[in-house]
């Protein structure tokens, strides 16, 4: 019985790590290349783990399968902390001093669009919609 419950509690924690947004946290440059190789845009997530409406997203937004779903399909997502070197030196070069902040990139580095804050997740997909309808389609090399 015991193994039974283990096995169901971990069938289910499997499940709900996947359905869930799969955030990365190695280098920039690591996470581009990845894009790259799987024809996706970057999305980097600027928080801070003393930020309420940091936490908000983490539990409401980025926990649910169909918003992990959405961003598995189009990004390779990044996450880092303000706090720390590499997200110090995005939310330098790319912020306006709050946070939450979503960066969405195409694989070239270019900055195609930014979230401010947190948002219910219907908003924040809607939001990244409205950017990536905006990305210009690259031009072919002869």
């Amino acid at each position: 019985m015991k193994k039974l419950l283990f096995l169901l509690t971990f069938a289910l924690g499997t499940g709900a790590a996947q359905a869930q947004v799969k955030f990365e946290t190695k280098s920039t440059d690591a996470v581009r290349e990845m894009a790259i190789k799987q024809g996706k845009l970057v999305f980097i997530d600027l928080y801070a783990s003393w930020c309420p409406p940091c936490r908000m997203m983490e539990r409401q937004v980025f926990s649910r399968k169909d918003v992990g779903e959405f961003m598995d399909q189009r990004f390779v997502a990044a996450k880092y902390d303000t706090d720390k070197t590499t997200g110090r030196e995005l939310m330098k070069r790319y912020g306006r001093d709050a946070i939450p902040l979503y960066l969405v990139f195409d694989t070239r580095g270019e900055l195609l669009g930014r979230i401010q804050g947190a948002a219910d997740a219907e908003t924040f997909m809607d939001n990244l919609r409205t950017i990536i309808a905006r990305q210009k389609p690259h031009k072919q090399q002869p």
